[in-house]
């Protein structure tokens, strides 16, 4: 292992990733020269040296041991630093940036509330040791203004990091949401296209099949209409995952007139051609459209299948009805996608199921073209 590479590790083990602050957290350790101002001024014993030799490497495992600490455990590590000046005090006047330290770290015990009582308990207290150990103007300045400064910017700027940081959640919940809805929006186009589409599939093939012995000429035509199916069947898919897949009423309508004639049930249509739309609008009433015929031919044992698109009101209502002897599963994901699609437009979804199954989908008037 390299020495660029152990120094990362190590860094990696001593600052939290999610912290912004990156080296500068060494470059603050530079405050701790004024622990040792006093010492160039006064002999200092090797009982007094090796006393700060490990006092200071406390201070260091707490330093940086507080930067992944919150609540109880950040107010533990802050007396910590906090006790190591008041030790300190009556043998270095330097001690008071110890001071500094403990109220720099004070943003993290709770609340702005909770960590503003911190602070001004560290200042009051180094206020307190230099009324009686330290009166001296070099060490009661920085341990109680500095210490309330910092303090102060400090749950200024934690608080802030804390927004961002619950705005940064939120902005990877809207994206994980997005990602969600998309793949759900896939899931469901693909399940109506392809429901559709393979459903005409089925009964054009077994209608070819029976039409191979007494009408070979019909039977070829409706094994190139599968051909041509499957084919605009691809197209769709791809459309479908791009998000580009719209198709109009009339065209769905088209469509599934050929899947209910190829299956021998008769349409009855009811379409008002005043009724128009829009664009959007259509395309999930053709996804709609499609999921019930679907159902229709899978399910039913219908003969007869009734399309109404009518005003209603201001709005319009489209309704979908059968003469078979099958309803369909409350819960099925047909269903509940066609619901989706319509209450997505701001519309009311029904399904009746009797003598026959009777979906009716009634969309406010802003669903309709100006």
């Amino acid at each position: 292992m390299t020495v660029a590479a152990a120094l990362q590790r190590l860094h990696r083990r001593l600052v939290p990733a999610e912290s912004d602050e990156g080296w500068t957290a060494y470059l603050w350790l530079i405050y701790l020269a004024f622990f040792f101002v006093e010492w160039f001024f006064r002999p200092v014993g090797a009982v007094e040296f090796a006393l700060a030799g490990v006092s200071l490497l406390a201070f260091l495992v707490l330093y940086f041991s507080a930067r992944r600490r919150r609540g109880p455990a950040a107010l533990a590590h802050v007396t910590a630093i906090a006790a190591l000046g008041l030790a300190w005090t009556p043998f270095n006047a330097g001690a008071s940036v110890l001071f500094i330290y403990a109220a720099s770290f004070a943003y993290r015990v709770g609340p702005p509330s909770q960590s503003t009582i911190v602070v001004l308990g560290i200042a009051a207290m180094a206020g307190l040791v230099a009324w009686f150990g330290q009166p001296v103007f070099y060490y009661w300045l920085p341990g109680v203004f500095v210490s309330l400064i910092i303090g102060a910017a400090n749950i200024h700027f934690g608080e802030r990091e804390r927004h961002n940081a619950e705005l940064r959640r939120s902005q990877a919940e809207v994206r994980r949401l997005a990602r969600l809805a998309e793949r759900e929006r896939i899931a469901r186009d693909l399940h109506d296209v392809l429901g559709h589409t393979l459903s005409l599939i089925t009964v054009k093939s077994a209608l070819a099949e029976k039409l191979l012995s007494s009408d070979p000429e019909r039977a070829r035509s409706e094994l190139q209409s599968i051909e041509q199916t499957a084919r605009g069947a691809l197209a769709e898919v791809r459309l479908t995952i791009s998000g580009l897949h719209e198709q109009s009423l009339d065209e769905a309508i088209e469509q599934v007139a050929a899947s209910l004639r190829a299956a021998g049930i008769h349409l009855h249509l009811e379409r008002d051609p005043d009724l128009h739309p829009a664009p959007q609008v259509q395309a999930m009433l053709a996804l709609v459209l499609r999921e019930a015929v679907t159902n229709i031919l899978r399910h039913a044992g219908a003969r007869n299948c009734l399309i109404v698109i009518a005003r209603q009101g201001d709005g319009m209502r489209l309704e979908i009805a059968d003469d078979g002897s099958a309803g369909f599963k409350p819960e099925g994901s047909g269903i509940q996608g066609m619901r989706a699609r319509i209450e997505s437009l701001g519309g009311e979804f029904d399904l009746k199921a009797g003598k026959g199954t009777r979906i009716i989908a009634r969309l406010p008037a802003d669903t309709l073209a100006s």
